[in-house]
């Protein structure tokens, strides 16, 4: 469990917050000096409050009675219209904008008329990004911004990363990478590359594991997914963008 949960856990529930939003707000804001105390709002359950913290690991989302002398970790669900209320409310917290995305920083992938635009964030060494590009490989109508991402627990992976953005043709040198295990041969790879930019850029928008995929709505999915999946969730960005 986070660590950030438990003291805040362990000392609400000593009884130190009082009644209402601002008590609520001190009491946290005690608790994890580190965090930022970004929202206290009601939820569809009386006296039951949100309260959204921004930490050094991103947003984290949490329920306070309103007292705040108890706090519940977990997920929020409406049995009646059947959502996730809790992960509706995480896709809004991590959303990001597509467009501030620097695509030049990418492998250019396009699979049939490109019209859908999706971003990965990949390692080479990756069980799971070798997993997940053989499902890529299935959508249609998609343009597939692919990231180096090497993780600094795969020593080799930034090298590999270099080899094919050194590559006369990149896309197809990834593809052959992630898909048949082959390395492209003959390559410099001390070209001008963007993997170290990258890297930084991952830490900014708080891509701690590969595959992480971000969607044209600012959605992310972070983890392996099959194909059906990423497809339904291409299809709701492009049902966003048309209203």
């Amino acid at each position: 469990m986070h660590t950030l949960i438990v003291s805040i856990l362990t000392a609400l529930v000593a009884g130190s917050a009082a009644a209402g939003e601002r008590e609520i707000r001190q009491a946290v804001q005690a608790l994890a000096p580190e965090a930022k105390v970004v929202s206290v709002r009601p939820t569809p359950i009386a006296g039951l409050h949100e309260v959204v913290l921004d930490g050094p690991r991103g947003p984290t989302l949490v329920y306070a009675s309103a007292k705040g002398d108890y706090l519940i970790l977990g997920e929020l669900l409406d049995v009646k219209n059947r959502r996730n209320l809790t992960g509706e409310r995480m896709d809004d917290l991590t959303r990001i904008k597509f467009d501030s995305l620097p695509l030049g920083q990418a492998i250019k992938i396009v699979q049939g008329n490109g019209r859908r635009r999706l971003a990965v964030f990949s390692d080479p060494d990756c069980p799971y990004c070798r997993k997940v590009e053989q499902e890529l490989v299935k959508l249609k109508d998609v343009t597939l911004y692919m990231f180096p991402y090497p993780l600094p627990m795969h020593p080799d992976a930034a090298r590999k990363s270099r080899l094919v953005w050194c590559s006369r043709d990149r896309a197809a040198a990834w593809r052959d990478m992630m898909l048949n295990n082959k390395l492209p041969e003959g390559v410099n790879p001390d070209c001008d590359h963007p993997v170290d930019k990258n890297l930084a850029l991952g830490a900014r928008l708080r891509v701690e594991g590969t595959p992480a995929l971000f969607f044209a709505d600012g959605r992310r999915l972070p983890g392996y997914a099959e194909a059906a999946r990423i497809e339904q969730m291409l299809a709701a960005a492009e049902g966003q963008r048309g209203k």
